[in-house]
């Protein structure tokens, strides 16, 4: 069970992964030693699962940006782990989730041009993995970047 000092402390690293152990004591009101122990007990219990620089897909050559609905030919598992090794091996995908409803997955997609994504989608995802249909939609702007879960406010 998290405290409020786990929430606080969870709270800060979201935002702020690269701060020191002394900071972020500081920050939640605790010393160093048993700070830098419950940001341990975190990691080990896998509440934290890793720390993370967010990078500008422009800056690095990567300017189109897409969200693809996918929906598989068949959906026994053969057709499933073959879905799931070319996604998971394919660079162009920078997450993928599966889904409930008339679409089977989500891929959001980081490509350096219109060229790329249709040599990614006709060439590799239509070809090889067992897809019936895709449905695409381009990122046109960043309105509210991911900036990490929502976490309960405690009382206790």
């Amino acid at each position: 069970m998290l405290d409020r000092t786990d929430l606080k402390i969870l709270t800060v690293l979201q935002r702020e992964g690269r701060i020191s152990n002394s900071e972020l004591a500081e920050r939640v009101a605790l010393t160093p030693a048993p700070c830098l122990r419950r940001v341990q007990r975190l990691e080990q219990a896998g509440v934290i699962e890793g720390y993370g620089a967010r990078l500008d897909p422009r800056r690095l050559g990567l300017g189109l940006r897409a969200f693809v609905r996918v929906q598989l030919e068949t959906h026994d598992a053969d057709h499933v782990q073959r879905f799931a090794e070319l996604v998971g091996s394919a660079e162009e995908v920078v997450a993928c989730w599966s889904l409930t409803g008339e679409m089977d997955y989500l891929l959001q997609v980081a490509v350096t041009d219109l060229d790329h994504y249709n040599d990614f989608i006709m060439g590799r995802l239509l070809r090889e993995g067992g897809v019936r249909d895709v449905n695409s939609s381009f990122v046109l702007g960043t309105i509210k970047p991911d900036q990490g879960l929502p976490l309960p406010a405690r009382s206790d």
